[in-house]
């Protein structure tokens, strides 16, 4: 008996299942025996990526930007888990103001009022993914949740919405928290990010221009993401804070990463121009990532190291494509 049976036979709902990280968790929810439902804005592109898990499940297209759609999700459903990935403005196409707003946001608040504590369920009603972001310019060692200060509309947009479900669920007696997600790599990743953009040079022999490379992150795989966040959901009490950080606790640069998974995908040294672009200004600089309260409340936190995340996501890949 582990941590994660709880699942089995509940019924988990997860908004965004469809995306880079919701697609890890609806097929680690499935393995656990859970009766998944997944919502996701394309539902035919959803269900063809949840595949590529082997996972079969109930799989709904439901416009999130529509005040009291996840509502009535809730409604129908009747989940005794939420799991909500769903978000707007990670991708550089993703700039417009007001539906930053509502996803980020809005949904958060909608979500936190319309979910309940489930008579037979034990765990969190509600696990939201925060971002990295929300912290800003904040600085140091990232340990207190509610330090933040962020610079985007993207970060500020999913502070206000974990300050919303905090606010909430403390006011309603709601089990539910943000778990705050760093640079989460692997399968699935939008084509444009780091790793996919190196998988991709790999199938030329052209010179591949990047910054610097000397902000530090922690790189966290974005299975381990996955089960993080189930580990949370499982947890029985209220987290008073309710938002904590969900990553590894260790530091890499960007140009420690990008020199591991280049090997690692055969772009040879010589090619990998550091310094030629600038650094983007929303860039965060930060020191450590406290995962205290991770290990204290699981046990457990992310430990795979990069050059193993990267051979996982290759391994992935080709699978996928036989």
């Amino acid at each position: 008996m582990t941590a994660l049976d709880i699942y089995r036979d509940k019924r988990a709902l997860v908004l965004g299942g469809g995306g880079f990280i919701g697609q890890w968790v609806a097929a680690k929810l499935h393995a656990r025996g859970a009766d998944v439902a997944v919502v996701a804005r394309d539902a035919l592109a959803a269900t063809m990526v949840l595949r590529r898990h082997g996972v079969v499940c109930d799989v709904r297209a439901a416009d999130l930007a529509r005040s009291g759609e996840a509502t009535r999700l809730v409604r129908v459903f009747r989940p005794h888990v939420v799991f909500n990935l769903a978000g707007y403005g990670v991708d550089r196409g993703e700039r417009d103001e007001l539906l930053m707003q509502r996803l980020n946001c809005d949904l958060v608040a909608e979500l936190a009022q319309a979910v309940e504590c489930d008579a037979h369920w034990s765990g969190q009603a509600l696990v939201h993914a925060g971002s990295a972001l929300e912290f800003g310019t904040s600085g140091g060692e990232l340990a207190d949740a509610w330090r933040c200060a962020p610079t985007t509309s993207y970060g500020f947009t999913k502070l206000e919405g974990a300050r919303a479900l905090a606010r909430i669920s403390i006011h309603r007696g709601l089990r539910a928290l943000t778990a705050r997600l760093f640079t989460v790599y692997g399968p699935g990743e939008h084509a444009g990010r780091l790793l996919p953009s190196l998988v991709e040079a790999a199938q030329h022999a052209a010179p591949v221009p990047l910054t610097a490379g000397l902000q530090q992150r922690d790189f966290t795989y974005v299975e381990e993401a996955a089960e993080g966040l189930l580990r949370l959901g499982a947890v029985g009490d209220p987290l008073a804070a309710r938002a904590l950080n969900l990553a590894t606790g260790r530091l890499a640069s960007v140009r420690e990463f990008v020199e591991i998974a280049a090997h690692l995908v055969g772009v040879a040294r010589p090619r990998l121009e550091f310094g030629v672009l600038p650094t983007r200004p929303e860039e965060m600089a930060h020191g450590a990532v406290s995962i205290t309260q991770l290990r204290a409340l699981c046990g457990w936190a992310p430990q795979l190291p990069i050059a193993d995340g990267v051979r996982r996501t290759l391994a992935f890949e080709q699978r996928s494509v036989r």
